[in-house]
């Protein structure tokens, strides 16, 4: 998987975003410009509802870019519109030597899976083609397909270079 995207995906409860977080800090330590997309099945709240972008897109705004000196944020409300794909949010992202994205679970993109047999809901990997590897709290079962790499979710750095080579970062 020589991809500058991949997938995250996983049950709720299975550490998709504490997984995430462990990696980010190292990837950016090491220079890499990394973006993240967070899928939620909730509405989004950005700022509270009395502060002014909240207002401006409850008056009508089709889009409000919220600037400061620290961060920018872009709130585009849909109003009856379909949810863009994927891709479509892609194209909205600056240039990145790697793109995670956390849930998406449908998209056609190379997909780690963060699998905890606590959460008490079946694997993926199992019915899922394009999950290229797991990381787990458990043993990897013994007919794991070939094709798919197991990982300690209990050592980040160990996925971290399993990401790194697969990705075509490494050094």
């Amino acid at each position: 998987m020589a991809s500058s995207l991949l997938g995250v995906v996983g049950w709720s409860g299975s550490g998709k975003t504490t997984l995430l977080e462990a990696l980010l800090l190292p990837l950016a330590a090491r220079g890499l410009r990394v973006n993240v997309i967070k899928h939620s099945h909730h509405d989004v709240l950005l700022e509270p509802p009395h502060k002014d972008s909240a207002r401006m897109r409850a008056a009508g705004a089709a889009e409000v870019l919220l600037a400061s000196p620290h961060r920018f944020m872009i709130a585009h409300e849909l109003r009856q519109q379909a949810e863009p794909s994927l891709e479509e949010l892609l194209t909205r992202l600056a240039p990145a030597d790697l793109t995670l994205v956390e849930g998406y679970r449908e998209a056609a993109v190379p997909k780690l899976e963060v699998f905890r047999l606590a959460v008490g809901r079946p694997p993926l990997y199992q019915t899922d083609a394009g999950i290229v590897a797991i990381a787990s709290d458990a043993p990897a079962p013994a007919d794991l397909d070939a094709a798919q790499t197991w990982l300690d979710l209990n050592q980040p750095e160990m996925v971290l270079a399993w990401l790194l080579t697969a990705t075509g970062l490494a050094d």
